[in-house]
């Protein structure tokens, strides 16, 4: 069997998909932007920037798949285990790229569409070579999610404020440094299937997740106080949303450091019932304080 569609669906991981509310941000917090054209326009960077990310996903597999059959829980994945033939997965990959990529050109503004492509190289080179890198690693999978605002951005031609765009930075270097910090805890002996971990170790990892949260909680209490984002917002209450943001990156915490399970973030923000809660009042109080004298 070269391919069953269950099985190059679940190559595309659409669970990961998620990740792209990112992307929908920008009109999120632009009131005056939300108009049905806008939405249109953000509903189509969504699909492009997802199907531009399971192509990076299949490749990625494709890349991985003599070291998967030897990782005890990777050796499932759908080219590692023979379900998807690897001929199959280039052919899946390349049709996923071709279709986000034209969707992209011809649905989006020619920024939003060229930030599009431009995350679509960098997560390529990413998955070929620069994630065997260690500190680079991350850094790239913080700007990939970046790269996911600024496309919202462009699609409905608003520029975002540095802060929002600093805050995103370091939320995605934060999550990345968790997840290689659950990776050196499930590290087997010998294991050479990440050569990046060589370049980590507990100790570095827990300090620089403690800089990064200083620096991200403190960024978004700026933020929040900021005169010009007060003016823009038309509000002075946003530092209410504040608590929430401490309340998840704290417990995402107390899951990487004290249940050690950090594992996927896509996964546990949709699993865990304190993180779910947490996501839920931050968006829920930013729509009442953005939201509530239009209704």
């Amino acid at each position: 069997m070269v391919a069953d569609f269950p099985s190059l669906l679940r190559l595309a991981r659409p669970a990961q998909w998620v990740k792209n509310g990112f992307v929908i941000a920008p009109l999120f917090f632009t009131p005056g932007a939300m108009n049905a054209h806008n939405v249109g326009l953000v509903a189509a960077a969504v699909v492009a920037f997802s199907l531009l990310a399971s192509a990076i996903y299949v490749f990625n597999d494709w890349c991985d798949r003599e070291a998967d059959r030897l990782h005890p829980a990777k050796k499932t994945r759908p080219i590692a285990s023979g379900a998807v033939a690897p001929a199959a997965a280039l052919v899946w990959g390349a049709a996923l790229l071709g279709a986000g990529a034209a969707l992209a050109l011809l649905a989006l503004p020619l920024p939003a569409a060229l930030i599009a492509l431009a995350y679509a190289a960098m997560a390529t080179a990413y998955s070929a070579r620069l994630k065997h890198v260690a500190i680079l690693d991350v850094l790239i999978v913080a700007a990939g999610f970046v790269l996911r605002v600024e496309v919202g951005s462009a699609a409905i031609e608003i520029t975002p404020t540095v802060w929002i765009l600093v805050c995103t930075f370091l939320l995605a270097l934060f999550l990345a440094l968790a997840k290689r910090r659950d990776d050196l805890v499930k590290l087997v002996a010998g294991d050479t299937h990440r050569p990046a971990l060589a370049g980590y170790n507990l100790q570095f990892v827990d300090t620089a997740v403690g800089m990064v949260l200083a620096a991200l909680l403190v960024s978004y209490l700026i933020y929040t106080t900021d005169s010009a984002v007060i003016a823009r917002f038309h509000t002075d209450k946003l530092y209410l949303t504040a608590p929430f943001v401490a309340a998840g990156v704290l417990r995402y915490l107390q899951i990487a450091l004290v249940e050690q399970r950090s594992g996927s973030p896509t996964d546990l923000a949709l699993t865990d019932r304190f993180l779910i809660l947490t996501i839920f009042g931050w968006v829920a109080t930013f729509a009442v304080l953005l939201y509530g004298s239009r209704l």
